[in-house]
């Protein structure tokens, strides 16, 4: 580390998310000294973040005070292990792998590394938009009691917040997120591909402001936010979504039948509808698929 306190910093892994934390960690004043990658068939895209930043091989990755690794989860683990040979004592290396703890980094710990587990909250592009979704963006950290203060320091440098994230809970954390964030993608291309089908090129407008609505709703007030055909018990409002969608596409059908499932349970179980009309909805949800 310099006298300014600032770091050399060096990234291993040219996906979407390493360059981007390597641009918000240059504009708090630290020198990125490389970048690492299998292929530079991103090159373009990550010399437009990090300017004049050379590219260099994995191993010399280690010359420089943090090593952040922002790799894939399943790679992860090998490729510490393999350059764990090249750490030098007192060196901070960090993982953005929302799956994993610090656990994954312990070939290097055991040579001497300072190791931190940093994971942003959010969805990457890979371009310099991201820089502005850093800001208040939460940060998953896990790290021993005395890196904290600097795991605190590295994420507030990217403009987030950071969220304490215990090794033993980052896997459901992880799937908390994937979860809530991947399938929601799916589910909204299958309402965009239906509301297509019926409105055009409207669909889009349609959906929204309700989708928005509903994301503000249900993350204020939970199970209370459920509104429409399942919240209501309206069992043969469900039997006609079955049908034209069935028609429509059957895997969004398919998805429906899941999906209203799990929300008459949770409408249930919350009060929000009898037994009786809970036990309507199901029954026509188990007729998808008949004859």
């Amino acid at each position: 580390m310099n006298s300014a306190g600032r770091l050399d910093v060096a990234v291993v892994g040219a996906g979407r998310v390493g360059p981007v934390l390597g641009a918000a960690l240059r504009a708090a004043g630290h020198r990125i000294t490389g970048v690492s990658a299998r292929t530079r068939a991103n090159a373009e895209r990550v010399e437009a973040l990090l300017p004049d930043v050379p590219w260099i091989e994995p191993g010399d990755a280690f010359a420089a005070d943090l090593v952040l690794f922002a790799v894939p989860d399943d790679v992860l683990g090998p490729l510490v292990s393999r350059l764990a040979r090249n750490v030098r004592a007192g060196q901070l290396v960090v993982h953005t792998s929302g799956l994993h703890g610090t656990g994954v980094l312990g070939p290097a710990a055991a040579n001497g590394a300072l190791p931190l587990a940093l994971h942003p909250a959010m969805t990457f592009t890979g371009t310099s938009l991201d820089l502005q979704r850093l800001l208040g963006a939460a940060v998953a950290v896990t790290s021993s009691a005395v890196l904290a203060p600097v795991a605190d320091a590295l994420v507030r440098e990217w403009g987030a917040s950071p969220v304490a994230v215990a090794d033993a809970e980052r896997a459901l954390y992880h799937a908390a997120l994937a979860h809530g964030s991947n399938h929601l993608v799916t589910l909204v291309a299958q309402a965009l591909d239906a509301a297509r089908a019926a409105v055009g090129d409207n669909a889009e407008r349609v959906l929204r402001p309700l989708l928005q609505a509903a994301l503000e709703n249900v993350l204020a007030h939970g199970d209370e936010a459920l509104t429409g055909p399942v919240a209501r018990g309206d069992a043969g409002t469900v039997a006609t979504h079955l049908r034209v969608l069935t028609d429509h596409d059957p895997r969004t059908a398919a998805t429906y039948v899941q999906l209203a499932g799990v929300a008459t349970d949770r409408a249930q179980a919350s009060g929000r509808l009898t037994a009786a009309l809970a036990e309507a909805v199901r029954t026509q949800l188990h007729r998808t698929g008949e004859p």
